[in-house]
Protein backbone atom coordinates (compact mmCIF):
# COMPACT_ATOMS: atom_id res chain seq x y z
CA UNK A 1 0.00 0.00 0.00
CA UNK A 2 1.51 3.55 -1.18
CA UNK A 3 0.94 6.62 0.83
CA UNK A 4 -1.20 9.41 -0.31
CA UNK A 5 0.37 12.06 -3.11
CA UNK A 6 -0.27 14.72 -0.65
CA UNK A 7 1.59 12.96 1.93
CA UNK A 8 5.07 15.67 3.68
CA UNK A 9 7.18 12.58 3.75
CA UNK A 10 6.24 11.55 0.29
CA UNK A 11 7.00 14.83 -1.11
CA UNK A 12 10.12 15.32 0.32
CA UNK A 13 11.39 11.40 -1.09
CA UNK A 14 9.47 12.85 -4.83
CA UNK A 15 11.93 15.76 -4.32
CA UNK A 16 15.11 13.68 -3.43
CA UNK A 17 14.35 11.38 -6.30
CA UNK A 18 14.49 13.72 -8.67
CA UNK A 19 17.46 15.27 -7.82
CA UNK A 20 19.23 11.51 -8.17
CA UNK A 21 17.70 11.22 -10.99
CA UNK A 22 18.50 15.13 -12.81
CA UNK A 23 22.30 14.09 -11.42
CA UNK A 24 22.89 10.67 -12.44
CA UNK A 25 20.42 10.40 -15.50
CA UNK A 26 16.35 7.90 -14.29
CA UNK A 27 18.09 4.29 -15.39
CA UNK A 28 21.67 4.60 -12.89
CA UNK A 29 19.78 5.90 -10.07
CA UNK A 30 18.87 2.50 -8.03
CA UNK A 31 16.00 2.43 -4.98
CA UNK A 32 19.02 1.79 -2.93
CA UNK A 33 20.47 5.31 -3.61
CA UNK A 34 17.05 7.01 -3.43
CA UNK A 35 16.33 5.43 0.36
CA UNK A 36 19.95 5.95 1.67
CA UNK A 37 19.25 10.02 0.20
CA UNK A 38 16.08 9.44 2.67
CA UNK A 39 18.04 7.93 5.23
CA UNK A 40 15.66 4.51 5.20
CA UNK A 41 16.03 1.15 4.10
CA UNK A 42 15.45 0.15 0.66
CA UNK A 43 11.74 -1.43 1.66
CA UNK A 44 10.37 1.43 2.98
CA UNK A 45 10.28 3.30 0.67
CA UNK A 46 7.67 0.89 -1.07
CA UNK A 47 5.49 1.84 2.03
CA UNK A 48 5.38 4.81 -0.52
CA UNK A 49 5.73 4.00 -3.63
CA UNK A 50 5.19 0.63 -5.42
CA UNK A 51 8.32 1.31 -8.41
CA UNK A 52 11.23 3.70 -9.47
CA UNK A 53 8.69 4.32 -12.27
CA UNK A 54 5.98 5.68 -10.01
CA UNK A 55 8.31 8.53 -8.80
CA UNK A 56 9.22 9.01 -12.18
CA UNK A 57 6.07 8.98 -13.25
CA UNK A 58 4.69 11.47 -10.17
CA UNK A 59 7.32 14.16 -11.31
CA UNK A 60 7.09 14.06 -14.91
CA UNK A 61 2.94 13.97 -14.88
CA UNK A 62 3.42 16.65 -12.48
CA UNK A 63 5.91 19.19 -14.32
CA UNK A 64 3.40 18.28 -17.83
CA UNK A 65 0.21 19.21 -16.09
CA UNK A 66 2.09 22.02 -15.25
CA UNK A 67 3.41 23.25 -18.62
CA UNK A 68 -0.32 22.71 -20.21
CA UNK A 69 -1.96 24.46 -17.81
CA UNK A 70 0.09 27.59 -18.65
CA UNK A 71 0.13 26.89 -22.24
CA UNK A 72 -3.97 26.20 -22.47
CA UNK A 73 -4.06 29.46 -20.63
CA UNK A 74 -1.98 31.37 -23.33
CA UNK A 75 -4.08 29.55 -25.90
CA UNK A 76 -7.21 31.41 -25.32
CA UNK A 77 -5.19 35.15 -25.43
CA UNK A 78 -6.71 36.31 -29.00
CA UNK A 79 -3.34 38.24 -29.94
CA UNK A 80 -1.13 35.91 -31.23
CA UNK A 81 1.63 38.06 -29.80
CA UNK A 82 0.83 38.40 -25.97
CA UNK A 83 -0.07 34.33 -26.43
CA UNK A 84 3.13 33.65 -27.40
CA UNK A 85 4.11 35.95 -24.27
CA UNK A 86 2.19 34.26 -21.96
CA UNK A 87 3.72 30.75 -23.02
CA UNK A 88 7.42 31.96 -22.86
CA UNK A 89 6.36 33.91 -19.34
CA UNK A 90 4.45 30.59 -18.44
CA UNK A 91 7.43 27.87 -19.57
CA UNK A 92 9.99 29.58 -17.61
CA UNK A 93 8.30 29.54 -14.53
CA UNK A 94 7.14 26.33 -14.62
CA UNK A 95 10.36 24.86 -16.00
CA UNK A 96 12.51 26.71 -13.03
CA UNK A 97 9.74 24.79 -10.56
CA UNK A 98 10.38 21.79 -12.16
CA UNK A 99 13.90 21.61 -12.96
CA UNK A 100 14.76 17.67 -12.36
CA UNK A 101 11.70 16.53 -14.65
CA UNK A 102 12.99 18.72 -17.18
CA UNK A 103 16.22 17.27 -16.90
CA UNK A 104 14.77 13.99 -16.83
CA UNK A 105 13.16 13.93 -20.16
CA UNK A 106 16.29 15.64 -22.19
CA UNK A 107 18.59 13.26 -20.75
CA UNK A 108 16.26 9.78 -20.42
CA UNK A 109 13.73 11.01 -23.25
CA UNK A 110 14.51 7.86 -24.96
CA UNK A 111 13.58 5.61 -21.94
CA UNK A 112 10.10 7.18 -20.67
CA UNK A 113 9.52 7.43 -24.79
CA UNK A 114 9.77 3.58 -25.18
CA UNK A 115 7.69 2.72 -22.05
CA UNK A 116 3.84 2.26 -22.04
CA UNK A 117 3.56 3.49 -18.48
CA UNK A 118 4.60 7.00 -19.91
CA UNK A 119 2.86 7.29 -23.26
CA UNK A 120 1.18 10.14 -22.18
CA UNK A 121 4.52 12.00 -22.62
CA UNK A 122 3.83 11.95 -26.25
CA UNK A 123 0.80 13.05 -25.99
CA UNK A 124 1.74 16.15 -23.78
CA UNK A 125 4.78 17.03 -26.06
CA UNK A 126 2.26 17.01 -29.16
CA UNK A 127 -0.26 19.60 -27.44
CA UNK A 128 2.91 21.27 -26.26
CA UNK A 129 4.37 21.51 -29.74
CA UNK A 130 0.72 22.21 -31.70
CA UNK A 131 -0.23 25.53 -28.76
CA UNK A 132 3.43 26.98 -30.46
CA UNK A 133 2.62 26.40 -34.11
CA UNK A 134 -1.51 27.33 -33.48
CA UNK A 135 0.06 30.73 -31.70
CA UNK A 136 2.35 31.27 -34.93
CA UNK A 137 0.39 30.28 -37.40
CA UNK A 138 -2.24 32.52 -36.07
CA UNK A 139 0.30 35.48 -35.57
CA UNK A 140 1.70 34.69 -39.47
CA UNK A 141 -1.99 34.98 -41.08
CA UNK A 142 -3.22 37.98 -39.19
CA UNK A 143 0.16 39.70 -40.78
CA UNK A 144 1.50 40.22 -37.13
CA UNK A 145 4.38 37.64 -37.59
CA UNK A 146 6.38 37.23 -41.01
CA UNK A 147 4.68 35.29 -43.91
CA UNK A 148 7.51 33.28 -44.55
CA UNK A 149 7.98 32.34 -40.55
CA UNK A 150 8.10 28.53 -40.57
CA UNK A 151 6.55 28.22 -37.78
CA UNK A 152 7.55 24.53 -36.42
CA UNK A 153 10.68 25.43 -36.40
CA UNK A 154 10.55 28.17 -34.93
CA UNK A 155 8.51 26.60 -32.12
CA UNK A 156 11.95 23.61 -31.90
CA UNK A 157 14.26 26.96 -31.63
CA UNK A 158 12.09 28.90 -29.06
CA UNK A 159 11.36 25.57 -26.66
CA UNK A 160 15.05 24.40 -27.11
CA UNK A 161 16.37 27.86 -26.05
CA UNK A 162 13.57 27.96 -22.93
CA UNK A 163 14.80 24.38 -21.73
CA UNK A 164 18.50 25.68 -21.71
CA UNK A 165 18.85 27.88 -18.99
CA UNK A 166 17.53 25.13 -16.77
CA UNK A 167 21.17 24.16 -16.53
CA UNK A 168 22.30 27.81 -15.83
CA UNK A 169 20.79 27.68 -12.18
CA UNK A 170 23.86 26.47 -11.10
CA UNK A 171 26.18 29.23 -12.04
CA UNK A 172 26.88 32.11 -9.78
CA UNK A 173 26.41 34.65 -12.43
CA UNK A 174 22.56 33.12 -13.80
CA UNK A 175 20.48 35.33 -14.66
CA UNK A 176 16.83 35.59 -13.26
CA UNK A 177 14.20 33.93 -14.70
CA UNK A 178 12.36 36.99 -15.36
CA UNK A 179 15.49 38.30 -17.07
CA UNK A 180 15.64 35.63 -19.15
CA UNK A 181 12.59 35.76 -20.09
CA UNK A 182 12.52 39.74 -21.15
CA UNK A 183 15.79 39.06 -23.06
CA UNK A 184 14.69 36.04 -25.35
CA UNK A 185 11.08 37.83 -25.81
CA UNK A 186 13.35 41.33 -26.76
CA UNK A 187 15.27 39.07 -29.20
CA UNK A 188 12.36 37.68 -30.07
CA UNK A 189 10.22 40.40 -31.19
CA UNK A 190 12.96 43.00 -31.81
CA UNK A 191 16.34 41.11 -32.95
CA UNK A 192 19.36 42.20 -32.86
CA UNK A 193 19.88 44.27 -36.10
CA UNK A 194 20.50 48.11 -35.45
CA UNK A 195 17.62 50.49 -36.44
Amino acid sequence: MTTPRNSERRTHLVQLAGDLFAEKGFRATTVREIADAAGILSGSLYHHFDSKESIGDELLSAFLDDVLAGYRAAATEPDPRRAIEQIVRSSTATLSRHRAALTMLQNDWTYFSAQPRFAYLRTAMKEIEQTWIDQLDRGRESGLFRADLDTRLTYRLLRDILWIPTSWAQSKNAWTDDQIVDGLLHLLFDGITAR
